[in-house]
């Protein structure tokens, strides 16, 4: 059998003030043209379908559009569940209705009977839907109510699971939670506190795959067939480096899963550039868009006026600023420079001078700058007549 597996979709995101629907929609375009083309037997959607509770309407729109050409269109069958970040109500409405026509929602814990499919040489394939699992909600079930973290709750809804497993079957889990060893991002929410909210590897022991969300990095955690395929687009810029992807697995009657990741192309990339606002403002590099969602890491050792403004002139989706510190390494003096508070009122205004004129200022200029500097700082010698 060979499914898709995706999560962390979070659809209704802004990425600083600018929202991400249409690169949302464009990415998923293709998300639904690789399933199409691949011919999978189904789709696996590991949670934060929405990015908050209560998404906006052009959000819900999107995910009816792409999931009726998944089920309807295509004849694909899909398999959701929530997330941390979704209303896991929201997202289970419909359930039963919607799985006669192949869409599996599961939202609130409970129901946790498989989804059965059959794969090409007549083996069964049971899909177990464990929709984000918190503590509070897991001690509603009968027999959990000593499930006091993360770690106890998974432990209890998972072996709730493993009993419904038959040798004669191959067994994909698909869960959102945080397993340990994990690599994190910045733009994921914190499950809770102090690292209580993560679940070790082992938890899973007994599926012969597991389709995880909540990372946002494409990884594998602990073994081969425990995997994230993270999230479907870039959310923060400490996520420059990753290959954003979704997964094709390959599930035979025997033997270890394939994971195949496949890349998708987004509308505009995630970037960090470096340098001083001259060199960015004049020398832009023609090889990459200038349209990209765009972060300025300014190596200026003066004050520079108005950088966001002037650098959204050259690059319309600059998004966020950073100024590159001193290093530890350097001795006094540099760290000195680095500091405006500790900087000579005439280097100040010469580096100024510089960024405004684009020019080196004059020495009688300079004279008469420190002369009435030093007026205002409560001297008189040397004062302009």
């Amino acid at each position: 059998m060979r499914f898709l597996h995706t999560a962390d979709w979070h659809l209704g995101r802004y990425f600083h003030s600018a929202t991400l629907l249409d690169d949302q929609a464009h990415i998923l375009d293709q998300l639904v043209a690789l399933a199409i083309s691949e011919k999978v037997d189904a789709v696996l959607i590991a949670g934060d379908i929405y990015d908050r509770a209560v998404p906006p309407a052009d959000a819900v729109s999107l995910l009816d559009d792409v999931l009726s050409r998944l089920v309807v269109g295509a004849g694909i069958p899909v398999v959701v569940i929530a997330g941390n970040h979704d209303s896991a109500e929201r997202i289970g409405f419909g359930g039963r209705i919607f799985a006669r026509q192949g869409l599996t929602l599961r939202g609130p814990l409970g129901g946790f009977a498989p989804v059965l499919l059959q794969d090409r040489t007549g083996t069964t394939i049971a899909i177990h839907p464990l929709p984000y699992v918190e503590p509070a909600f897991a001690r509603n079930l009968p027999g959990a109510e000593t499930a006091t973290d993360h770690q106890s709750a998974m432990n209890y809804v998972v072996s709730l699971l493993r009993a419904q497993c038959m040798p004669s079957q191959r067994n994909v889990l698909l869960c959102h939670a945080f397993v340990a060893g994990g690599t994190e991002s910045e733009s994921e929410r914190p499950l809770s506190v102090g690292g209580s909210g993560q679940v070790a590897p082992a938890t899973f022991d007994g599926f012969d795959f597991v389709a995880l969300g909540h990372l946002h990095r494409p990884q594998s955690v602990g073994s081969d067939h425990i995997q994230y395929s993270g999230s479907l687009l870039k959310y923060s810029f400490n996520e420059v480096s990753h290959v954003k992807s979704v997964s094709l697995v390959e599930l035979g009657a025997d033997g270890p899963p394939v994971v195949r990741r496949v890349a998708l192309t987004p509308r505009r990339d995630v970037r960090i550039i470096t340098g001083t606002l001259a060199e960015l403002l004049a020398t832009p590099d023609p090889n990459l868009p200038r349209d990209d969602y765009l972060c300025a890491n300014l190596t200026d050792t003066g004050p520079v006026l108005d950088p966001m403004s002037r650098l959204r002139e050259v690059y319309p989706q600059m998004m966020a600023l950073q100024f590159e510190s001193v290093g530890p390494a350097v001795d006094a003096t540099a760290r000195a420079a680095g500091d405006h508070r500790r900087r000579e009122p005439g280097d100040l205004f010469r580096a100024f001078y510089r960024d405004v004129a684009g020019e080196e200022i004059g020495e009688p200029a300079l004279d008469v700058f420190n002369a009435s500097a030093r007026i205002a700082l409560g001297g008189t010698e040397g004062a302009p007549r």
